[in-house]
């Protein structure tokens, strides 16, 4: 499948690069827009300053936008995530979560304390490294993988 991916150079503004791929999208009639914003740390004012612009401008740009923001999470973070979680939600409200490396000996435990403080939910978990291991959250299946049961999954 061929996905078209707007960039700047490296060192570009974030918030300019989104402007263009929002006008992009507009401009060829594409109803979804996926903006990566990776290597956020949440322990940089700077970066999380970034993406509250960010968040402005698609908001001048689209109605309603952002429609969804999720982050993602590391199954290995433990408690710091929740720090994480804390500050991606004051600085671009946050929707959901995706929590990824479940395919190991991770548990991923910290996304309680996060549903439970912040009510931001898991949407999605990664239990591999493939294109199909990325799958909706399935609240049972984590249940039994916290408990040493199971590996989480989909059920079929």
């Amino acid at each position: 499948m061929k996905v078209p991916v707007i960039r700047h150079q490296e060192g570009s503004d974030p918030s300019a690069v989104l402007f263009d791929a929002l006008a992009a999208a507009k401009a060829r009639g594409v109803r979804l827009l996926l903006v990566d914003t990776a290597g956020r740390l949440h322990t940089k004012q700077n970066l999380m300053e970034e993406l509250a612009k960010m968040r402005r401008v698609a908001s001048r740009e689209v109605a309603g936008a952002p429609h969804q923001t999720l982050l993602v999470l590391d199954a290995t973070t433990g408690v710091n995530g929740l720090t994480q979680a804390r500050r991606f939600v004051e600085a671009v409200g946050a929707t959901g979560v995706v929590l990824t490396k479940l395919d190991g000996s991770a548990k991923g435990g910290v996304v309680l304390a996060i549903y439970r403080e912040l009510k931001l939910p898991v949407l999605y978990v990664g239990v591999g490294e493939g294109l199909d291991d990325l799958v909706p959250f399935d609240p049972s299946d984590y249940a039994r993988a916290l408990l040493g049961e199971e590996t989480p999954s989909v059920k079929g």
